[in-house]
């Protein structure tokens, strides 16, 4: 091959990597901002339907469950059938959820369409399809695009948040979901247009993105890996960030308005939280490259821990000063641990089994953030205050960044090998 050959065809592939990035982003985008509507919509339900706190934020933590426990399965969808039927058919199950939703009759019915639905639809364009869609265009930089695939969730809940409270204060709720309902079934026909087969990488996404070379024999299969203590304390970190990050995520909107803030301001703190978390993950990414993983990922959780210290300061006195620091604080760290979490992943587990090893650790996390967002409903009807749903989750903080301080493979992770049989 020519020299000039070798560059068209150089840039060909940089563009199509490119737009495959663009199009990860754009899905993740989607589903992170569809998901946090909810944020908003919890006051305006719960006075409609005359629920309970412990029952609204139950919906979000049935949605955090149902779509971790989705992610899998919606790895298996998209290499057997492609990305093709896989987001589309991600795209068709929120349209009709968010429709469907428009329409409930009381709180099971948006347990059964938030809950349920959209969380099964939201799983098969996130965060583990966009892996598998990027992984095999970005082998070397797996790292770098991550970041920017994460940045995708905090503008997520940036511009669709603020936009659901105002819809919501103009038209309500029900309309709100009716609108995001058709906008996004006009997507579906989008979706199935777009060039699938040009974008689907030949290698798959983890195990090629790895860059690491041996024999796949000696790399660890799942089974193996739970009995690796690195993939423990992945899971452990991952599980116990998600848990204490949505104990005060999920009741952020609520208890600003409940403090004395006005609906909307409430909503544009969340969301400049969101736009925050947006420069974390590519400021993490940066300092990653430049300081290591465990450091950043430490200095990550102590800024998650100070925010929420903040928060808690805010359930005693108003105070601009403490809110200020919280959507700074709190919302730099926000999405800082995913690419950090995914990076070290990849680097440790390196074999046929690293997108599968990969998916177990992060459905960990929306496990934990499944129930975390429940118990916070259950602590502020137990209590009547959010304070000790924050004190629980700036313990939680704390033991999610013990891995990162003992286990010696986080300090300089290499691919594992396992010794022959």
């Amino acid at each position: 091959m020519t020299d000039v050959a070798r560059k068209v065809q150089d840039d060909g592939r940089g563009r199509l990597a490119t737009f495959a990035l663009a199009v990860a982003f754009g899905f993740v985008f989607i589903s992170r901002g569809v998901a946090d509507t909810w944020m908003v919509s919890l006051l305006p339900i719960e006075q409609e339907f005359g629920a309970t706190r412990q029952q609204t934020a139950g919906v979000y933590s049935t949605y955090m469950l149902v779509s971790g426990l989705s992610a899998p399965f919606a790895g298996l969808l998209l290499r057997r059938f492609g990305a093709r039927v896989c987001y589309a058919l991600g795209v068709a199950l929120i349209a009709f959820a968010m429709l469907g939703a428009a329409h409930a009759d009381g709180i099971v019915a948006l347990y059964l369409c938030i809950g349920v639905l959209a969380s099964i639809g939201i799983a098969a364009i996130g965060i583990v399809p966009a892996s598998a869609l990027i992984g095999g265009w970005f082998r070397q930089r797996v790292s770098v695009a991550m970041g920017a695939v994460y940045a995708g969730l905090g503008t997520g809940s940036l511009l669709l948040v603020p936009l659901a409270q105002w819809w919501i204060e103009w038209q309500g709720w029900r309309s709100t979901y009716a609108v995001m309902g058709w906008t996004v079934a006009v997507l579906i026909v989008l979706t199935l247009l777009l060039p699938w087969r040009r974008l689907d990488p030949a290698v798959p996404a983890l195990n090629a993105s790895s860059g690491a070379s041996g024999d796949a024999n000696a790399s660890p299969s799942l089974t193996q890996a739970f009995r690796r203590p690195e993939f423990l304390g992945l899971m452990a970190t991952f599980g116990l960030t998600g848990f204490s990050m949505y104990v005060v995520i999920v009741q952020v909107v609520p208890f600003l308005v409940e403090s004395g803030y006005a609906p909307l301001t409430a909503a544009t703190a969340f969301g400049l939280s969101g736009m925050l978390s947006v420069g974390g993950v590519i400021l993490s990414g940066w300092l990653s490259d430049r300081f290591g993983l465990r450091p950043i990922a430490l200095l990550s959780f102590a800024c998650t821990y100070a925010g929420t210290l903040c928060l808690l300061g805010l359930s005693y006195a108003v105070s601009e000063w403490l809110l200020a620091a919280y959507v700074g604080i709190f919302g730099i760290a926000q999405g800082a641990r995913g690419p950090i979490i995914a990076t070290m992943s990849n680097r440790l587990f390196t074999g046929p089994a690293a997108a599968a090893i990969y998916g177990v650790i992060y459905a960990t996390s929306n496990v934990g953030a499944g129930f975390g967002a429940w118990l916070s409903g259950y602590l502020h009807d137990l209590s009547g205050n959010y304070r000790i749903a924050l004190i629980v989750a700036a313990t939680g903080i704390l033991l999610a960044a013990m891995p990162f301080t003992w286990q010696t493979a986080f300090r300089s992770p290499t691919p594992i090998r396992l010794p022959p049989a």
